[in-house]
């Protein structure tokens, strides 16, 4: 059966959780010329963990999870925020915003690739397909500028990667631990967990003072923790409620779109040809994920997996 088309609200929903997403990555830099990447990191998710709270009030999800349920959120926090984010922020010292959310927006091939052992969820011709061009694309990101010429560095590139698997490995199984009308609450403790995993991480990996309260940084921390975070999944949920989970998915390639042409008008980033045509081979990739075909699974419901907590 045909999805309906969208009512005008629910295209300006997405085009603003879009942009919310979208700009987090801009906001990335800001916020580091003013904080450690970690310190960042756990003020960030801190944030969004405190924004989050009146959204599940809004929501009434209170009291849907058990204390197992809790504990498993509080856990699922670990790869979901706190490696993401501090791989992610640790990375953007040395790569630019564009580059950045387009190698981090691989998340969906990752997701892909581990629904099958977390989900039972078949891979079909169509996402094979996306998931080697997404590769291709990946590689052509990695070489080095014809016209700019300076490489970026492999390093940076592993880390964003990491990043984008531990955030596609903290979806699969939250989609696989809780059902749809628990994510909300699940997504407060994994906010909360994923803070307190930061926090240990700071202070042992990269012990710095906290860092001084500066209009820069309360902006770039409002925008990311506040908009980028809570408002952005809240927008999420909202649109889950009136179209499929698979038919929202095959667009999330907008965000490195947005982010992209964020950088390239803030931070003067530009790409050579070979890494103009390897983020057209995400973007076509992310778009192909999106709009393929899941088999179902044993004892479950066909469909795209649904992302997890925000980008």
């Amino acid at each position: 059966m045909a999805d309906a088309p969208w009512s005008l609200a629910t295209r300006l929903l997405f085009l603003l959780m879009v942009v919310f997403w979208g700009l987090n990555y801009p906001f990335v830099n800001v916020g580091l010329a003013h904080a450690s990447p970690l310190w960042l990191a756990t003020l960030r998710a801190a944030v969004g963990a405190l924004a989050t709270l009146p959204i599940v009030s809004v929501f009434g999800r209170w009291g849907s999870l058990e204390r197992s349920a809790k504990r498993d959120a509080l856990l699922l926090g670990l790869p979901n925020t706190a490696v993401f984010f501090g791989l992610w922020f640790w990375a953007a010292r040395t790569v630019l915003p564009g580059i950045a959310a387009v190698v981090i927006y691989t998340f969906p091939l990752w997701v892909a690739l581990l629904s099958q052992p977390v989900l039972g969820q078949r891979l079909g011709a169509r996402h094979w397909g996306s998931v080697a061009l997404g590769f291709v694309g990946i590689a052509l990101i990695s070489q080095i500028g014809e016209s700019g010429g300076s490489q970026i560095s492999v390093t940076a590139i592993t880390l964003l990667l990491v990043s984008a698997i531990a955030w596609a490995l903290g979806t699969v199984l939250f989609q696989r631990r809780f059902r749809r009308e628990q994510l909300v609450e699940a997504s407060a403790y994994q906010l909360v967990g994923g803070t307190a995993g930061l926090l240990i991480a700071t202070l042992i990996l990269a012990p710095a003072p906290l860092p001084g309260a500066s209009w820069d940084l309360v902006a770039s921390l409002v925008w990311m923790g506040v908009l980028g975070t809570a408002g952005a999944y809240a927008i999420w949920f909202t649109l889950l409620g009136r179209t499929r989970a698979a038919v929202l998915s095959a667009y999330v390639f907008l965000v490195p779109v947005v982010a992209l042409a964020a950088s390239v008008t803030l931070f003067g980033e530009r790409l050579s040809l070979l890494q103009i045509g390897g983020v057209g081979l995400v973007l076509v990739s992310i778009y192909g994920i999106g709009r393929a075909r899941w088999a179902e699974p044993p004892g479950g419901v066909a469909g795209a997996p649904r992302p997890g907590p925000d980008p």
